[in-house]
């Protein structure tokens, strides 16, 4: 079987209502239908990399080629876990958790999409404490950190509710035109004082290696 070679395939976390998980063909087509029923306001963009702002032919096949790319160019020294959010039997976003060095650093940066229909229900805070639950309870992570440009709210919302505190900023180009990019980080102790959402997470062990790791860490 394909998780015989690449265990991630096989990992899932599972919440009250959500499912994560890494993309099967079939999952990449409803993301791509996802992203094309809209993400946000036209007149804003909430991304540093404004990738929405494309036809919808290219918009679709780029969603799927990006989730393609991160697990083409998986090392454990620098992995790249784009989970699809599965709500009901639909994939309603992504959630994703990277990590550069994570051995030795144990931090992880984390990055989310949500279509506009499933938003305003507490999807993105359940999403995004699901894979925070795997890298601090599951990694042995000691750090997330994670960024939300100025006036993007219901990301910080998100971020104010697990624990994260503010970290700084970072100034950035965004369509031709300056913009403010918040940073956020939750440490180990902010996020066990912010433990609400119960989390199932399964099929970790094989995946170790692939996240640079010998063996469990807090399992």
């Amino acid at each position: 079987m394909l998780t015989d070679h690449f265990p991630p395939l096989g990992l899932r976390l599972r919440t009250p209502r959500l499912e994560l998980r890494i993309p099967s063909y079939e999952d990449l087509g409803q993301l791509a239908e996802a992203a094309l029923g809209g993400i946000h306001d036209p007149d804003t963009m909430p991304f540093a990399e404004p990738w929405t702002d494309q036809p919808p032919d290219r918009l679709a096949l780029g969603v799927v080629q990006h989730n393609l790319g991160q697990l083409a160019s998986w090392t454990p020294e620098d992995w790249g876990l784009n989970l699809v959010v599965v709500h009901e039997g639909s994939v309603v976003g992504v959630q994703d958790m990277r990590g550069r060095r994570f051995p030795a650093t144990r931090q992880v940066d984390t990055g989310s999409w949500l279509g506009r229909a499933h938003q305003g229900r507490g999807i993105g805070t359940e999403m995004r404490a699901a894979v925070l639950h795997l890298a601090f309870e599951g990694l042995g992570a000691v750090a997330a950190v994670s960024a939300a440009i100025e006036g993007n709210r219901a990301s910080e919302r998100v971020s104010e509710r697990l624990g994260y505190r503010p970290d700084g900023i970072n100034l950035i180009e965004l369509r031709g035109s300056r913009a403010v990019e918040n940073r956020y980080r939750l440490t180990r102790e902010g996020w066990e004082a912010h433990r609400r959402v119960p989390v199932t997470v399964t099929g970790l062990e094989p995946c170790l290696p692939f996240f640079g790791l010998g063996d469990a860490e807090g399992e």
